[in-house]
């Protein structure tokens, strides 16, 4: 049975894995540490405080598989270093954490157009932290790229409301994606044959694998 470690619990995508790992009878533990405190679940261990740093080093507990589903926007964090602490500093502290527990496998949400080299500060933190996971050399990687993710928020986010319906269609990994979708996708892959080395899931690969 797979004890699991989910980052990033209380966000559009993290949610709708908590839901759904809840629900599986191969998932006996879930740790999912959060900042405030989720509902009471069964299965689930919730440690919270704000400092979220904290809380990933002092975890103790063995698990499995890694979800990290973290992520904000730079108007949310309120600053290019708030942005960055949450995308990459955070995403990279989920793994090391996870490593250190004894995980196999981290799944890990990003963006469609992530590139350390991009010129945009958006796509360049992502492709960053893509990056720095791949140098923790997990024995599995899967980098989830979904395109705009659409689906209820407890916090609103104006421009992504707006945006929502032009995204629905554009063509191919530039179509927007529900949150719901991205979960059972990486939901899916979490649990398929074992498969070493880095794995890349495009929107519409997500699309596809998320489907019911």
């Amino acid at each position: 049975m797979t004890k699991v470690l989910l980052v990033g619990a209380s966000g559009l995508v993290g949610g709708e894995l908590l839901q759904l790992l809840q629900g599986d009878e191969r998932v006996t533990s879930i740790i999912a540490p959060t900042r405030r405190p989720l509902a009471a679940m069964h299965k689930l261990d919730n440690p919270h405080q704000e400092n979220l740093s904290a809380q990933l080093a002092a975890l103790e507990s063995p698990v499995d598989i890694v979800f990290c589903c973290l992520g904000t926007t730079r108007k949310q964090a309120g600053s290019k270093e708030a942005f960055r602490h949450v995308d990459y500093q955070l995403v990279v502290e989920s793994g090391i954490a996870g490593r250190r527990l004894g995980a196999q496998h981290m799944l890990v949400v990003s963006a469609v157009g992530a590139d350390a080299h991009s010129l945009f500060f958006y796509n360049k933190v992502k492709g960053e932290m893509e990056q720095a996971l791949r140098q923790q050399n997990w024995p599995q990687l899967t980098i989830a790229r979904p395109s705009m993710l659409t689906g209820h928020r407890s916090s609103r986010r104006l421009l992504e409301e707006i945006s929502a319906p032009l995204f629905k269609l554009l063509p191919g990994k530039l179509k927007g994606i529900e949150g719901k979708m991205v979960a059972q996708a990486m939901l899916r892959a979490a649990f398929a044959a074992p498969a070493p080395g880095v794995h890349v899931l495009e929107s519409d690969q997500l699309r596809q694998n998320g489907a019911v």
